[in-house]
């Protein structure tokens, strides 16, 4: 999607890739050159990397959900980054898709992402993120 189209959705109920196993229903929060933030009624904050985003739908009447007006979440000026603080933290990626999973982010870089899960490192590549929460 254009960011200045993307931007203009600010603050609005949105439903990002509507019909697809990773769709997303919140109030849109931020825009950033490549990720989006989503504050959503079942996975709180959620991070959209916008290289995967294939459709946004305005508000409707079934997207009325209330949510607070002053949430806080972790901002950074692009994926990599806001991903590199999150070092040692437990985080999901891709809530919905084939490719989802949960643990310790143990380490990232513009190919991989490490995460710690049980006694296992699992290295996903970073161009198959396509959402995260972070708990």
């Amino acid at each position: 999607m254009v960011l200045g189209r993307m931007k203009s959705f600010l603050g609005k109920m949105v439903k990002i890739d509507q019909g697809f196993q990773e769709a997303g229903v919140g109030r849109l929060l931020d825009v950033y050159d490549d990720y989006l933030v989503l504050l959503t009624e079942e996975d709180g904050v959620v991070y959209y990397n916008n290289d995967h985003i294939e459709s946004v739908t305005e508000n409707t009447k079934e997207f009325n959900i209330g949510f607070p007006e002053d949430i806080e979440y972790d901002k950074a000026n692009n994926l990599l980054n806001l991903l590199e603080n999150q070092k040692l933290k437990w985080i999901k990626i891709n809530s919905e898709g084939p490719v989802k999973i949960e643990g310790v982010l143990y380490d990232v870089n513009n190919d991989i992402i490490s995460l710690i899960y049980d006694e296992e490192i699992v290295y996903v590549s970073f161009n198959h993120l396509h959402n995260m929460s972070i708990d």
